[in-house]
């Protein structure tokens, strides 16, 4: 059986069992580098990173650089402490790991990563003024190069990482030295957020500017399908995490429907777009699955909003208008409602309750108002929910 044949079989297990089945595979490393980035990350961020050690391990350059990408920065800002994070997971792979990576780490990023953590003094060709020269430094591989650790809390990594860069990539170790002593952060920090932009555009993510288009209203009453959307095969299958029940919706029935896979690598986009926009769910499970669950809401809502029992018809949809505009459609009617609550007030708590999470950013729904009426919160999923919703509305 091939890695794409394993794979296909192994994405309908659950994701512990999903690793261990990797991991124990005579072929574990071709296996998992055999998996879509996202992929990957999406796996090891259901397990848990410290659980998920043997696939960071197993990955290729291109897949950790992809985990960085997204654990390193919140929106547009670098995370430092997430950096240091991530250099301590990097070390417990293993010096070859970390040689394997080092070609793969912009300059930029790592000198973000430790501007902050050492001082260098010295150089090639230069002649230490008085001060420098009677410091007293931390350490020097090279008697060219002088360092001082800032953190003491991060010496021992930061020094274990630079004794590795140096013995396998004079080079960078080089640029390192020179960067330190010589970069402002302002400008490191936007030239990193462009090379990381970049590489996530070529993976299907796209401008935080144009992501956030995603979420322009319009009239649900005057929306009028335009039709003529081209499908393109897709060059990469991504699979995306299924949320509970998902399958038995409208969406979830066309998607499960053969020849959906341009369909799904359109669907990939979209989610992406949410996760640019929200910031935060690019590297927190929790919010990850949200954003999931809120995009196959709002599209089943628009099909159901359209299409009302037709199946076919929803399939006809699907297969010809932007997936973006049927979002915009859905996510127009969910907003329609919360336009309708701030205008209420209530002292009874669980309408109260109600009214706060559909004023919420983004709309709740009140769970309540299913048949178990749990006290508790999720994403609108289907047509149901809004009419629900809509009748508390007009008793309010």
């Amino acid at each position: 059986m091939g890695n794409n044949d394993t794979i296909a079989t192994l994405r309908e297990l659950p994701a512990k069992q999903r690793m261990d089945l990797i991991l124990a595979d005579p072929e574990a490393k071709s296996l998992a580098r055999s998996l879509p980035e996202q992929e990957l990350y999406w796996l090891i961020k259901e397990i848990g990173e410290t659980d998920a050690m043997g696939l960071w391990e197993l990955a290729s350059p291109e897949q950790r650089t992809f985990i960085l990408d997204m654990e390193l920065w919140d929106k547009w800002n670098f995370t430092a402490d997430k950096s240091y994070e991530w250099l301590g997971h990097l070390l417990e792979a293993g010096e070859e790991v970390v040689a394997e990576q080092l070609p793969h780490l912009d300059l930029e990023l790592l000198l973000l990563m430790l501007e902050k953590e050492i001082s260098v003094g010295g150089g090639i060709g230069e002649l230490l003024p008085d001060e420098e020269r009677t410091a007293d430094w931390d350490h020097t591989f090279d008697n060219l190069y002088f360092i001082t650790f800032k953190n003491d809390k991060h010496a021992r990594a930061v020094g274990s990482f630079l004794d590795i860069v140096y013995r396998t990539n004079h080079e960078l170790y080089l640029g390192i030295m020179e960067g330190v002593k010589s970069e402002v952060e302002d400008e490191l920090e936007e030239l990193a957020f462009r090379f990381r932009s970049g590489r996530l555009a070529d993976l299907g993510f796209p401008e935080p500017e144009e992501a956030q288009s995603l979420y322009a209203r319009i009239d649900p009453a005057s929306f009028v399908l335009e039709g003529g959307k081209e499908l393109f095969p897709a060059a990469v299958h991504r699979h995306l995490p299924a949320r509970p029940g998902a399958a038995e919706s409208l969406l979830g029935r066309l998607l499960a429907r053969p020849g959906a896979e341009e369909i799904n690598q359109e669907l990939s986009y979209l989610v992406n777009s949410a996760l640019v926009v929200d910031g935060t769910a690019l590297h927190d499970r929790e919010a990850m699955l949200a954003i999931f669950e809120r995009v196959h809401g709002y599209l089943n809502i628009a099909l159901e909003f359209l299409a009302r029992n037709d199946e076919e018809k929803a399939a006809a949809i699907l297969a010809g208008e932007r997936l973006k505009r049927l979002f915009r459609l859905g996510f127009s009617i969910v907003m329609d409602l919360a336009k309708q609550a701030r205008d209420l007030t209530s002292d009874d708590y669980a309408t109260g309750k109600a009214l706060r999470a559909l004023t919420a950013t983004p709309p709740r729904y009140y769970r309540a108002f299913d048949p178990d009426g749990v006290d508790g919160f999720r994403e609108f999923r289907e047509m149901a929910d809004v009419e629900r919703v809509r009748e508390f509305l007009d008793r309010v």
